[in-house]
């Protein structure tokens, strides 16, 4: 649909995630991003490019309890974002890498 403005878009995704339908990524120094994937999961982040992953693990039962134990606020929820670089971008930087000590 090249007539809907960005603008549009945005708005219903908002729409969306206030309606639990869409997760509104909260990703730190990213753009907006949305997952359609609204079951408990993590997220990962390429520090190269940007690309945001799912992570699905398990996570402690108490995890949310015992960080309200330490610190005393009142836990209402949680995210967790892993940062690190994405496989595209591991075998780029390794190409480079052998090509540097291939030409030494």
């Amino acid at each position: 649909m090249p007539h809907i403005s960005l603008g549009t878009v945005y708005r219903n995704l908002e729409v969306l995630s206030q309606s639990g339908m869409v997760l509104k990524l909260d990703l730190c120094g990213a753009q907006r991003r949305f997952d359609g994937t609204t079951d408990g999961h993590y997220h990962v982040r390429c520090v190269v490019c940007g690309r945001v992953g799912d992570v699905f693990i398990d996570v402690p039962s108490n995890l949310e309890a015992a960080s309200q134990e330490a610190s005393g606020f009142e836990i209402i929820g949680h995210w967790l974002e892993f940062s690190g670089i994405c496989p595209d971008c591991s075998k780029k930087k390794n190409r480079g890498a052998a090509g540097t000590q291939q030409a030494q």
